[in-house]
C-alpha cells in the first residue's frame, strides 16, 4: 500500500538525494493526519452549533467535574490562548447561554466561569460525535496497532509539552 507522502518522499529522495528525507515520511503523514482530524472535529462540532473554540472552552470546564467551574487563568492554562482572547470567548459562549460568570467567592475582584446545563447538554453531545467520528478514521488499526501508535506519538510529543510546561527561559 502506498499513498501520497511515499510519492512525496520519493520525488524528494530523486530530486535532492544529498539529503535525508526521511523524517518526511514520519511527518508529513502526522501533518495529513492533522488535517483530516480538524476536519472531522469542524464537522462534529458544526452539528452541534459549535466552533472548534467553543468546544474547547466548554470541554475544560465539562472535564473538571461538578459543578463546572474554573476560573479564567485556568481556562486559560488548559486552551492555549491570552487573557483577552479568553475575555472574547466567555463573552461570546456567555451571550448564547452556554456559560455563566460568577464571582469568585475567595476573591471579591475575581470571576469563575460555570458551565450552564445548556452548555454541558451540548458539549456532551459534540463529544459522543466526535468520538464517532475519531474511532472511524482508527478503524484500519487494530487496537493493538492504535495503543502502539498511541505511545509513539507520545514519546515524540511529550518533550514539547515538557518544555510548555517549564515556561519560558529565564530572562
Amino acid at each position: 500500500m502506498t499513498d501520497e507522502v511515499d510519492r512525496l518522499v520519493a520525488a524528494w529522495a530523486r530530486e535532492r538525494p544529498d539529503l535525508d528525507v526521511r523524517p518526511l515520511e514520519v511527518l508529513s503523514r502526522v501533518t495529513r493526519l492533522a488535517r483530516h482530524l480538524d476536519r472531522a472535529r469542524r464537522t462534529a462540532f458544526a452539528a452541534h452549533g459549535l466552533e472548534v473554540w467553543e468546544f474547547d472552552v466548554l470541554a475544560a470546564l465539562r472535564r473538571a467535574g461538578r459543578p463546572y467551574v474554573l476560573s479564567p487563568g485556568t481556562l486559560l492554562a488548559q486552551t492555549m490562548v491570552t487573557s483577552g482572547t479568553m475575555t472574547n470567548r466567555v463573552d461570546r459562549l456567555e451571550s448564547r447561554g452556554l456559560v455563566q460568570r460568577m464571582p469568585d467567592p475567595a476573591d471579591r475582584r475575581g470571576v469563575r466561569v460555570r458551565l450552564t446545563p445548556r452548555g454541558k447538554e451540548r458539549v456532551d453531545a459534540a463529544l459522543s460525535d466526535l468520538l464517532d467520528r475519531e474511532r472511524s478514521l482508527l478503524s484500519g488499526l487494530p487496537s493493538d496497532r492504535q495503543q502502539d501508535l498511541s505511545g509513539l506519538l507520545r514519546a515524540l510529543v511529550a518533550p514539547f509539552e515538557a518544555d510548555d510546561l517549564a515556561g519560558p527561559p529565564p530572562a
